[in-house]
């Protein structure tokens, strides 16, 4: 059986959109209206539409999987959940932002299975496609094999298994808690003298 070349197969970008409740879309933001009105014609790019309640999770699952890279863009919030969508798909995340708040930042080199994009670039016209149509087999294929190995860090297992989301975020917890410590103690130096003076 000839094996398939993916990177030839996939299309080059996926761009979905879900509705939530009927007749009323989460558009993501200004940055993705902007995104949609840029790319909308072009026929290298995947759009799904779809709702919650008629299987669009599935279609969009489906149009992930069958691209080459899934767009993350800037949202009404600094996080997504569409980046971990993306990881689960194996389609290697194009992110649009310059405030995105990315989960064991300090553990993983998210440069070594995501493509960063400045929201002031990905708005100038064939910037993005550009961009994207420049990457070569041999760099998109290094980045997929990396989505499929860091994969496990964002599922969540019951029970816990070494490395899932579950022991990476008690990881990242247990990181935070010395440099908390440490700013406590020192906005504590001065405290239990204070009161002296407003003797005096």
């Amino acid at each position: 059986m000839q094996k398939i070349d993916l990177f030839e197969f996939l299309v080059i970008m996926s761009f979905y959109t879900l509705h939530c409740y009927d007749g009323f879309m989460f558009q993501g933001g200004v940055i993705r209206q902007k995104l949609y009105h840029l790319l909308k014609d072009e026929k290298d790019v995947h759009f799904t539409y779809g709702s919650v309640h008629d299987n669009g999770i599935g279609k969009v699952g489906q149009g992930m999987t069958s691209s080459k890279f899934c767009l993350n863009i800037a949202g009404d919030t600094p996080s997504s959940n569409r980046l971990f969508d993306a990881i689960a798909s194996h389609c290697v995340p194009v992110i649009i932002s310059d405030e995105i708040e990315l989960p064991y930042e300090d553990v993983l080199d998210y440069s070594e299975f995501c493509i960063f994009v400045r929201e002031s670039d990905a708005l100038k016209k064939g910037f993005l496609l550009d961009l994207l149509r420049g990457i070569k087999h041999q760099h998109w294929n290094k980045m997929w094999e990396k989505l499929k190995e860091v994969e496990h860090h964002f599922e969540y297992r019951y029970p816990s298994q070494p490395g899932d989301a579950v022991e990476m975020i008690w990881k990242a917890v247990s990181c935070k808690v010395p440099s908390i410590r440490l700013r406590v103690h020192r906005q504590n130096r001065f405290r239990p003298f204070e009161h002296i003076g407003k003797i005096i």
